[in-house]
């Protein structure tokens, strides 16, 4: 299918702010960016880099008065997502180099609180894939997803404690269960089609069967795609679609729309 994301966010700037942003999806095996629109109002010099994920991101400062971003894209992915019943468990010594991270304890996934009551619910499964898949279907029956609850960070054991939570959260404590098993696990940021009140959106993929897979706890399970990654990390503290230095700022506008242009044809 072919989508077109856009986002716009605008900002009152008091004084000189230098920003990271994360807004541009790169292409990969999951996805090609067809076409792509980037724009900055007023025009100021932007710099860019990739950072030790692969993600894009924009550096700049923002001067004083009324300042945006609006970007878009049209992005070519497959209709459906890719699933593995039965995909296996990749022991540790065997892993690559560059997926070892992924293992680790990180700021909002404390892995290390989390073996036993994942060896519980995994219980049964086939090690790998089966194991990844009861953990998402743990997650989404057992901790609420409440979109825009809110703003603030928490760790994977506070959304377990608290029971609810909006989509990073629901991800962050699915990360946790997976790396504690000795399973990869990394958070996604982009977009999605269709998504109940429409905003920048997170999920998970995990490494087994030798390769990455999608998961998301907070929607219904579906066979159908919609996704457009822009970052990828250890959980939310790599994947902010901006950071702001300095005095804080808000958003005054932050506007999300994603677009069906065309669904592939056999």
């Amino acid at each position: 299918m072919l989508l077109q994301p856009s986002c716009k966010i605008s900002f009152h700037i008091t004084e000189p702010t230098p920003f990271v942003l994360m807004l541009r999806p790169r292409s990969g095996w999951q996805q090609w960016i067809a076409k792509e629109e980037y724009k900055i109002i007023p025009s100021v010099p932007v710099y860019e880099f990739t950072d030790i994920y692969g993600n894009l991101c924009q550096r700049l400062v923002a001067p004083v008065g009324d300042f945006s971003i609006q970007t878009s894209a049209e992005v070519q992915i497959p209709d459906t997502i890719d699933r593995a019943p039965g995909a296996s468990f990749v022991e540790v010594q065997y892993l690559p180099d560059a997926v070892i991270g992924f293992l680790l304890p990180s700021r909002y996934c404390e892995s290390e609180c989390f073996w036993q009551m994942t060896t519980e619910v995994v219980e049964g499964q086939l090690m790998g894939y089966d194991q990844v898949a009861a953990i998402e279907s743990w997650v989404r029956d057992n901790i609420s997803y409440v979109p825009g609850s809110s703003n603030v960070h928490i760790s994977a054991a506070q959304v377990n404690e608290k029971g609810s939570g909006v989509c990073r959260d629901l991800a962050h404590l699915a990360i946790a269960m997976c790396r504690s098993i000795s399973i990869p696990a990394r958070m996604v940021v982009g977009y999605c089609y269709e998504l109940e009140d429409m905003d920048a959106h997170a999920w998970f993929e995990a490494y087994v069967g030798s390769r990455w897979y999608h998961f998301d706890p907070s929607r219904p399970t579906s066979n159908n795609n919609g996704y457009v990654a822009i970052g990828y990390g250890r959980d939310a503290a790599d994947v902010a679609v901006y950071n702001q230095f300095g005095p804080p700022v808000y958003p005054l506008v932050n506007e999300v729309k994603v677009k069906l242009l065309e669904t592939n044809t056999e």
